[in-house]
């Protein structure tokens, strides 16, 4: 049975749910009588869907836990008032939205509770990847920007992501000061509604972004290389060939079966590149076009992953880690002349950091996510491993899959003018610096007890060896660091043992999916390219024993 307090939250939730669907969803789950009707209404309004450095993200349907359009028009009062106390309650918010389930509607809102409040709106045109918003916000001179995206969650799921004026993601303490805004948020009848009168942007404003792509790349660089490309049913096709044809590069060839907008991912569990099987029918269209590169994105573009041929691999082409891709990236702008600091998170490779240092060039760390990478003052790059790159952060100041991709398509044109590839850089980088391998253990759970759990067995019985290595400090990061604020993690670094010069673990619950994230990292010193491979064999070992190891010590 459904307790008192629940069905009074739920009956007062229905009577000002402006969306029929959502209405017909709760009214019929209200109407069920059922055991399981019951457990669902008491999820449903447990709580609220808490706002934060990540905005809002959560599955689709009615009640203050989920995504719909109750809670987003909340959430767009609370920022409202929270620019109004900033002194900025006239300014510009600009709306972007992608293909996915209610995108629009929840773009829609935003701009009417903008409008009704004061601000002025601008809507992007169409479905549109996230670095457009990005760039946006600092080209229109807004005083911030909403992107409505889930990214690369389960088709149930979207999101609401938000941009201050900077163009960089909210970090504390504007996302209190937001969140307290939206639980200030009474009735969602006082909140004013304009019935129009946002601007909707026109196509100059793709225009200009894709201006700004084209000045990543050389003018006169190479620009033989061929092209496999897939959008994973999202919102970057048209913008990245538009993309690729300007800067003078070959139209990508776009794997047919995922090229058009579908907000149900219908050829993918999980419309992710990094999760397995999302790659098969790019690489099944490369098997039929023997392409130089397959390139990625995720569903909003802000993603970028990279596969090279390898007739060693099974199907002959190997996905490159995030941490590999970051490092060419790396390579090739230092290479090229560039200044300026790079960084990256804390769970990426600390290869990056060893270019920096060879080049003479500043390098910071930073917590996870670009909402800590793009404020590094002085930035000229920066990555993360979770295939995230910001090659033009005066640009975007945000990961940005478009530029990304050019930056990899000019790379890869100019060592095929060589003779060489990507695998050969990564190659001198490994005989240069030593080699970095790095892998992930990342768990997904129902219950996020069970990550909590983890966390709380590390705290209290840390780890003294993994892998046949000491562990030399274990950091607890939720008391911070000099270098870094608070957040709940848990670094480890372990001593060398001849073969292996050193090693990494890192764990974190995910900011964004119920899953517990562990990331490591070996360096293994290579005397020569004779010694590549076992090198590699070394790395592989020792990252299989440091997975069976941690998991063991997590007890997951």
């Amino acid at each position: 049975m459904v307790n008192d307090d629940t069905l009074a939250q739920a009956r007062a939730w229905l009577a000002e749910d402006p969306d029929p669907r959502t209405r017909a969803e709760l009214a019929e789950l209200l109407e069920a009588g059922t055991e399981a009707a019951a457990a669902e209404l008491a999820e449903r309004f447990a709580g609220t869907l808490q706002f934060g450095t990540a905005g809002l993200r959560g599955e689709l349907g009615a009640g203050p836990m989920r995504m719909n359009r109750a809670v987003v028009i909340r959430a767009a009062a609370g920022l409202a008032a929270y620019l109004e106390g900033r002194g900025q309650g006239d300014g510009l918010v600009v709306v972007g939205y992608d293909a996915r389930h209610k995108s629009y509607d929840f773009a829609r809102d935003t701009a009417a509770v903008m409008t009704g409040a004061g601000l002025r709106a601008a809507v992007l045109p169409s479905p549109l990847p996230t670095p457009v918003l990005a760039f946006a916000i600092r080209h229109l001179g807004a005083v911030a920007g909403v992107m409505v995206t889930a990214s690369h969650n389960p088709p149930r799921d979207n999101g609401y992501k938000v941009y201050l004026g900077d163009g960089s993601q909210i970090v504390p303490p504007a996302d209190a000061g937001i969140a307290a805004e939206i639980a200030a948020v009474e009735a969602l009848a006082d909140v004013p509604l304009a019935d129009g009168g946002w601007q909707v942007l026109g196509e100059e404003i793709t225009d200009a972004y894709l201006a700004r792509t084209a000045s990543v790349v050389t003018e006169d660089g190479p620009r033989e290389v061929s092209v496999v490309y897939t959008p994973m049913h999202g919102v970057g096709r048209d913008v990245l060939v538009a993309a690729f044809e300007r800067a003078g590069f070959g139209t990508p060839s776009v794997v047919p079966e995922q090229a058009e907008p579908d907000p149900d991912f219908p050829t993918v569990a999980f419309p992710n590149p990094e999760e397995p099987g999302a790659m098969d029918l790019a690489f099944a269209h490369a098997r039929r076009v023997s392409p130089d590169l397959v390139i990625a994105n995720d569903p909003d573009a802000d993603r970028c992953a990279v596969a090279v041929p390898d007739a060693s691999a099974d199907g002959g082409w190997r996905m490159l880690r995030g941490d590999e891709v970051g490092a060419l990236l790396a390579a090739h702008l230092v290479r090229s002349g560039a200044k300026g600091t790079l960084a990256a998170s804390i769970v990426s490779s600390s290869l990056l950091s060893r270019i920096a240092a060879a080049a003479g060039l500043p390098y910071e760390d930073t917590l996870t996510g670009f909402k800590w990478i793009a404020r590094v003052p002085g930035l000229r790059y920066g990555y993360e491993e979770a295939l995230g790159y910001c090659v033009d952060p005066e640009g975007v100041r945000d990961k940005d899959g478009v530029t990304a991709a050019l930056a990899v398509a000019e790379l890869a044109a100019g060592l095929k003018a060589q003779g060489r590839t990507l695998t050969s850089l990564l190659d001198e980088l490994a005989l240069e610096h030593g080699l970095h391998a790095t892998d992930q253990l990342s768990v997904r759970v129902a219950d996020l007890g069970l990550i909590a759990g983890a966390m709380a067995r590390l705290r209290e019985r840390p780890p003294v060896r993994l892998a046949g290595l000491d562990v030399a400090s274990a950091e607890d990061l939720a008391r911070g660091t000099d270098q870094l604020p608070p957040t709940d993690g848990l670094r480890y670094h372990l001593s060398g043992d001849g073969e292996v010069a050193s090693a990494r673990v890192i764990v974190r619950p995910s900011g964004t999916e119920p899953k517990l994230k562990c990331y490591l990292e070996t360096v293994v010193p290579v005397a020569g390219p004779e010694r590549l491979d076992a090198a590699r064999a070394t790395a592989r070992e020792t990252l299989a024993a440091l997975k069976k190891d941690f998991a063991a010590a997590a007890g997951i």
